[in-house]
């Protein structure tokens, strides 16, 4: 369990990664630990140019990391600790949680740095931000957001257009991919692009991710045009990178959309961003031409 550790003290502006989305065109990235702890560490959403990741904070903390299903099995059960199976990972979860909120429920209780960090989740200032790929790690998810409480989005959600009316009803929305990656494990063996289609017409709020660097930041454009090919719709693809990304990861006050009042943040495109053969002629970020590069 490492609620505590936080995403900004492990991003390196100076990463390829960088350099990569600017010539894309994507100008705010959502950055988090990975899926080994059942409890991961927080995220934070950020601006993808400059060079102290201080200047480049939209929203830290932004979420709240919870894995469920193969990793965190992978990685503690192999070596024969708690937790090995999908049982043991919702019991860690909801000790830890429950012990957090027993704390948060004193107000005279002595500051601890590893509970503290949980205050925004359970003031419903940020959302869990939960791993999960089968169907019933997606419930277990759900269950346990529900008995707390807390927001919650659906990262991965690679069965999510088998069960896209239960997941609708729950009300939370789905981050659906990487798409574009390998079926290098038994739960994404259902992996598809329809999935976001699928979920967007049952009434889910969706938006795509690369899960870089499964599949490279640069490609997020071509996942969005595959999903709108396999049925999700330019419209919605072109939302589910933009407007609806911004509203899940709650920067939509100053990102998304062009609006008088947001930050100046926006991609130009010699063609149809959706078609490969489309180029960025110009990205530009809090008002400044940040590519080309000069």
């Amino acid at each position: 369990m490492t609620p505590y550790i936080r995403a900004i003290d492990g991003i390196n502006p100076m990463d390829s990664a960088f350099h990569n989305a600017l010539a894309a065109g994507i100008t705010g990235v959502m950055v988090g630990p990975g899926s080994s702890n059942p409890i991961g560490g927080q995220f934070a959403f950020i601006k993808t140019y400059g060079r102290c990741v201080d200047d480049m904070v939209v929203l830290a903390p932004a979420a709240i990391k919870l894995s469920f299903g193969e990793n965190p099995m992978s990685t503690y059960g192999a070596n024969g600790a708690m937790p090995a199976t999908r049982m043991g990972i919702a019991s860690v979860i909801r000790e830890e949680l429950h012990r957090a909120k027993q704390y948060l429920e004193k107000p005279d209780a002595k500051k601890d740095f590893r509970l503290e960090c949980y205050r925004e989740l359970f003031e419903g200032k940020i959302p869990l931000k939960a791993h999960v790929h089968r169907t019933d790690d997606i419930f277990t998810a759900i269950r346990i957001a529900r008995e707390f409480g807390l927001a919650l989005t659906l990262d991965h959600c690679t069965e999510g257009h088998l069960v896209a009316r239960e997941i609708a009803a729950s009300g939370y929305p789905a981050i659906v991919g990487p798409s574009l990656a390998s079926r290098t494990k038994e739960e994404v063996a259902y992996s598809d692009f329809k999935t976001p289609g699928i979920l967007l017409k049952a009434g889910v709020t969706v938006a795509l991710t690369t899960d870089h660097p499964v599949s490279r930041i640069q490609y997020l454009p071509l996942c969005a045009a595959l999903a709108a090919k396999e049925g999700m719709g330019e419209e919605a693809a072109l939302r589910a990178i933009t407007i609806d990304a911004a509203k899940i990861c709650r920067v939509d006050h100053r990102l998304g959309s062009l609006k008088e009042g947001k930050d100046a943040d926006l991609a130009i495109f010699d063609g149809n961003p959706l078609e490969t053969t489309s180029s960025v002629c110009m990205t530009i970020i809090n008002g400044k031409v940040v590519w080309p590069q000069k």
